[in-house]
């Protein structure tokens, strides 16, 4: 970059571009079979997370139903005519 004869105002990105060049693309050309297993791991997958968001979502409505409980069974503040230190 420091060379004057350099008139490409981009070359000091375009370095960082030239190693991605030979790399494959993102996702190789499947086969029919392999497309077919895939889609049966994703569907399992699936399956494990909205199981675990289902446990997840559960935990939190008894966590919420004890903080109910508690809150309900909490005595409550009594007067000042009702104290019995008199």
């Amino acid at each position: 970059m420091s060379d004057p004869s350099n008139t490409n105002p981009f070359a000091f990105f375009q370095q960082f571009f030239k190693p991605m060049e030979g790399m494959q693309p993102f996702m190789p050309p499947l086969t029919e079979e392999e497309c077919a297993r895939k889609i049966a791991e994703l569907r399992t997958v699936e399956q494990w997370l909205g199981m675990q968001v289902s446990m997840l979502q559960m935990s939190i409505r008894a966590l919420e139903l004890q903080q109910a409980s508690l809150a309900a069974l909490k005595p409550r503040d009594k007067p000042a005519s009702d104290n019995p230190s008199r």
